[in-house]
């Protein structure tokens, strides 16, 4: 076991776990990640051998049929999934979220249904907000349900929806007015709706479509999609929690939890880098010795490995917050912010110490660079996170004059 990025104080099951899902990623993992990722192809036996393992079902109560584990735990089996391949730990965050939202605000029978599925597997979650006009922005949703009977239409247009075709339930976030008076904030006259569908692309149900695949410049292999809903029929019993205009609020908590796994994520993509930077630098001479031995590239494994061992502490300590029952707001934000930031510059430094091969496509680094830059956008940028950082110190230390 390496030196770096240990957490104390785990459990002999919360070890056993991760001994379980880091061996899976050596094996498993590591070795067709780079293939598979220049192909951008779906890892459909990766995904089986998780679905197998449980993951699908690590944090959904055991009465539904999952393992009933912590934030931390499944924070700390993301880290290892992104060590091996960012991608895969993106087709486990968005279900893992919707899992969350149905967990914490669900109706009885809405989670009955749904849990069950959702931790053997069987059905897979996606979870929509952003939409093409904007990004950062919620509160700015033009997406639409108006109540018809005993169903809700829903109109308008989504965008950057992670598993968006291999999910078939996707968590939707829309304007609704029903009940709400002219004038209501924006953030309470919303709504989630639980939609389900077929997997694939095209139409997949009356009045729903997924294009097809957004192609990207990295976190290949996991389908970005539009949703596009055209009269979409939806009945009120698919409305997450059963009350309309609470969609906000309960988007937000499990955007609070995702931000959790999503400087999971940049940990894990920063001990990678460090690994190939580290064991580059012992076997590439020039000068007559390995370049780990000249003091320059001493320094940047210096700064790396203390980049990495901050975002971990960091992100164990903003999961542990939201255990406790605590609010974590502030904490989330400055790990995703620091991890994703300290991910991008260790990325770039053990990129910087393999020279000319790091350009090269048969080195892993070089999709790792490409990998990178999508925790400095994904799920709040980083200007976000330090507007709610610094919102949140201004309540914490508020001038008593």
């Amino acid at each position: 076991m390496a030196r770096l990025a240990q957490t104390h104080g785990l459990t002999d099951v919360q070890q056993e776990i991760l001994s379980t899902v880091r061996d899976f990623v050596d094996k498993e993992i590591i070795p067709v990640a780079t293939e598979l990722e220049h192909r951008d192809e779906y890892p459909q036996e990766i995904v089986d051998g998780l679905k197998e393992l449980g993951v699908f079902g690590l944090m959904i109560p055991e009465e539904y049929g999952g393992l009933g584990e912590s934030l931390l735990t499944y924070a700390l089996c993301v880290e290892e999934i992104a060590r091996g391949w960012m991608s895969v730990s993106g087709i486990i965050n968005t279900h893992f979220i919707v899992a969350y939202m149905l967990k914490q605000h669900g109706t009885q029978e809405q989670k009955e249904y749904f849990l069950p599925r959702m931790a053997a597997g069987e059905t897979r979650g996606a979870f929509s907000m952003s939409e093409p006009a904007l990004g950062s922005d919620v509160s700015a949703i033009t997406s639409k349900a108006v109540k018809d009977g005993d169903e809700y239409v829903l109109n308008g247009q989504k965008m950057w929806l992670t598993n968006g075709g291999t999910s078939n339930l996707v968590a939707v976030l829309v304007r609704s007015d029903e009940g709400h008076p002219e004038g209501t904030a924006p953030h309470k006259s919303m709504t989630t709706f639980l939609v389900e569908k077929e997997p694939g692309f095209g139409e997949v149900r009356p009045g729903l479509t997924i294009p097809g695949k957004i192609d990207k410049m990295g976190y290949k292999g996991v389908d970005t999609t539009e949703l596009i809903m055209d009269g979409l029929r939806i009945p009120a019993n698919r409305v997450l929690g059963g009350t309309t205009g609470r969609g906000f609020y309960q988007m937000m908590d499990g955007v609070e939890v995702g931000r959790v796994n999503v400087a999971a994520r940049g940990c894990g993509v920063a001990q990678r880098a460090f690994e190939l930077g580290v064991s580059y630098a012992q076997q590439r001479h020039t000068f007559g010795k390995p370049i780990a031995q000249h003091q320059a590239i001493q320094f940047k494994l210096a700064e790396m490995a203390t980049k990495v061992e901050a975002a971990h502490a960091m992100m164990v300590n903003a999961a542990r917050k939201k255990d406790s029952g605590e609010r974590n707001d502030l904490e989330a934000g400055m790990a995703k912010y620091l991890a994703s930031e300290y991910c991008k510059e260790v990325v770039e430094d053990a990129f910087r110490i393999h020279g000319g091969y790091g350009f090269s496509k048969e080195y892993e680094i070089e999709r790792l660079y490409r990998e990178a830059p999508m925790l400095l956008i994904g799920e709040g940028t980083a200007e976000i996170q330090k507007m709610i950082i610094g919102r949140r110190l201004l309540e914490e230390y508020r001038f008593q004059g």
